[in-house]
């Protein structure tokens, strides 16, 4: 059975590798600490099998939490000082790389593809099949799918050495910085918040503004709210778990008598408008306009809005209509 644990060992290997990368580049001026925060980072994921490890029928052991702490403390300190860098990407020349767009055409496509292919075939055809571990066919397929779609990208361009793709990962890993860990530090924020009872008070201070048994405006009230704590924490599946706390679950479901897969499915696609309109949503809207080096780096951001308010309103005109 291939587990999803040998899955986080395979990513915090390649962040590992991939600090070496750094540490032995000279044109990056923060080599040293650039290399330990992806170090650090890759080292996490083995050590952290450890921490929650505890064998069915025995006695529970597993590795103190304290270090793993301390590493995502210090993991903190280096990339809220900004000691993260980036050197000169090993790379081709303009003249080559347009050389080899004409050459492989649309075949470039080919590993891209390759990743939701395997992934799709996991779930649908092998999820029984006992080869995976239960429940975690899907994710496995994606990170099978990558291993697969980086032997079919070398075979399509020809290139023999593995270090190549492992420079240009390395490369975009730089350019991206701490922004990568963005949408797993803000999703963990929404359920920090859920257990808080953030919601809750949220609910309480809905219910006594809305008057009662008024539908559109409770749906107003949800996807609304969905946008604008999505444009506040940057990321919808933070803002799920306390709205829905809030509205979407006691009020329009419970009280209202509301499709819980509509509306819920409505709901979270209110939210994804508000990562259309937030910077705090670094990894999709200011990273992508680092890496094309664009002028404005609020461009996305700005061509993104009136498409995201168009969608956010049809989505509540969607959920008042059709979710009942």
């Amino acid at each position: 059975m291939i587990k999803v644990e040998w899955l986080y060992w395979l990513v915090g290997l390649v962040f590992v590798v991939m600090a070496v990368q750094m540490a032995a580049d000279r044109t990056n001026p923060k080599r040293w600490t650039s290399a330990a925060f992806w170090g650090l980072l890759g080292l996490t994921f083995p050590y952290g099998t450890g921490v929650a490890a505890v064998e069915p029928g025995t006695a529970a052991w597993r590795l103190p939490a304290e270090p793993l702490g301390v590493a995502v403390l210090a993991l903190i300190v280096l990339a809220g000082f900004n000691f993260l860098g980036k050197g000169v990407p090993v790379t081709t020349t303009g003249e080559q790389r347009e050389a080899s767009a004409v050459r492989l055409g649309s075949k470039i496509f080919i590993p891209a593809l390759t990743i939701p292919f395997v992934a799709i075939v996991c779930a649908s055809v092998l999820d029984e099949s006992g080869l995976f571990e239960t429940g975690k066919a899907t994710l496995l397929g994606l990170g099978l799918g990558c291993v697969v779609a980086l032997v079919v990208g070398m075979l399509v361009t020809g290139e023999k050495k593995v270090s190549v793709p492992l420079h240009s990962g390395r490369s975009m890993l730089e350019a991206m910085g701490s922004a990568l860990l963005l949408p797993q530090l803000l999703a963990v924020l929404g359920s920090i918040f859920a257990l808080a009872g953030v919601g809750t008070q949220v609910g309480e201070i809905v219910n006594t503004l809305l008057p009662e048994n008024s539908k559109y405006l409770a749906v107003i009230a949800y996807c609304v709210g969905m946008f604008l704590f999505t444009v506040i924490v940057g990321n919808a599946f933070a803002a799920f778990p306390v709205m829905t706390a809030a509205i979407g679950w006691p009020v329009l479901i419970e009280q209202m008598n509301g499709n819980a897969p509509a509306v819920l499915a409505i709901g979270m696609l209110a939210g994804f408008c508000g990562t259309l309109c937030t910077p705090m949503a670094a990894n999709f809207n200011i990273v992508p306009a680092t890496l094309l080096e664009l002028k404005d780096q609020y461009g996305p951001i700005k061509a993104q809005i009136p498409t995201a308010l168009a969608l956010l309103v049809c989505c509540t005109v969607i959920m008042a209509l059709f979710a009942f």
